[in-house]
């Protein structure tokens, strides 16, 4: 695979180790970060320091995004001295970010009237995912221009898949965390089960995660909920933004998520109790809440 220009915008819990993993990769990765500690990070790696958006994506053949919300990539690609503004036509540019799918076709389309090809390409796997470059990539956008980044996609995860035009990617996103959540919320109700009726609870996860309740969500996550350790991997205020999307959209599209919204509700609760920076596990708390069983 032949090195690439890559300006990576956005080094956080997921950002850093994706762009840490490209540099491994032999690629030159210059980062921007608003908080220059992750910059100081990627530098300790071998990635190079960009002053800014302008200066980070100023010879880039690739740059990735990997911002919190819409106005985050919004302001980023289209705003004074941002990415349209300042990189050459023809790069690139891949949003991994997870944002509205309705904002993704219009970056797409906003980028190609500039001469940019330009993917929506949202991840799933968490910090741990991005860690071990296990990343699942769903990808919105053009055939050729996903063969022309899938070098760049098999060095951060395991499954880049092309779903569909720009706009797919983060639909299919929004579906990956209406499941996602689900599967928590679960998770949490059965452990507090199994804890009121005395079964240790190790044990009841190992075997439940051998049979048809298996899951990723539980392999990854039953251990920090047993222990009640949320140190974020994927923050309770960034799955509020996710759920808000996905009962938007399922509004948007006349789509009845019943369950999906009852979840939101609770994923919204955690947040206004202050809780936004613990991980998504943490919805055990509101499972002890309503079973008067928090302490």
């Amino acid at each position: 695979m032949s090195a690439r220009k890559i300006a990576f915008i956005g080094l956080g819990i997921m950002g850093l180790p994706m762009a840490v993993n490209l540099v491994r990769a032999g690629h030159t990765v210059t980062g921007y970060n608003r908080s220059p500690q992750s910059v100081d990070a990627l530098v300790g790696k071998g990635g190079l320091r960009g002053g800014g958006v302008a200066d980070a994506v100023a010879d880039a053949d690739v740059v990735i995004t990997m911002l919190p919300d819409s106005p985050d990539v919004e302001a980023v690609l289209t705003g004074e001295g941002g990415v349209y503004e300042s990189a050459e036509p023809g790069t690139l540019v891949i949003d991994m970010s997870t944002i509205r799918p309705d904002v993704a076709r219009t970056l797409a389309a906003a980028g190609a009237e500039r001469g940019f090809r330009v993917l929506d390409a949202p991840v799933s796997g968490g910090e741990a995912g991005a860690i071990e470059a296990k990343l699942s990539i769903m990808v919105g956008g053009a055939q050729e221009d996903f063969d022309a980044a899938r070098p760049v996609f098999d060095v951060l995860g395991t499954t880049p898949v092309l779903v569909g035009p720009s706009g797919a990617g983060q639909t299919v996103k929004a579906a990956n965390q209406l499941i996602v959540a689900g599967h928590l919320q679960l998770l949490a109700e059965a452990l507090v089960f199994l804890e009121a009726h005395g079964v240790e609870t190790e044990a009841g996860l190992e075997v439940l995660g051998g049979g048809l309740a298996g899951s990723t969500v539980l392999q990854r996550k039953g251990k920090g909920m047993r222990e009640r350790d949320f140190d974020p991997g994927f923050r309770i205020a960034l799955h509020d933004k996710d759920m808000r999307i996905i009962t938007d959209s399922a509004t948007a599209a006349g789509v009845a998520i019943p369950l999906g919204a009852q979840v939101a509700q609770y994923v919204a609760a955690l947040k206004n109790q202050g809780h936004g920076g613990l991980d998504h596990s943490a919805l055990l708390k509101i499972v002890e809440q309503l079973s008067g069983r928090d302490q």
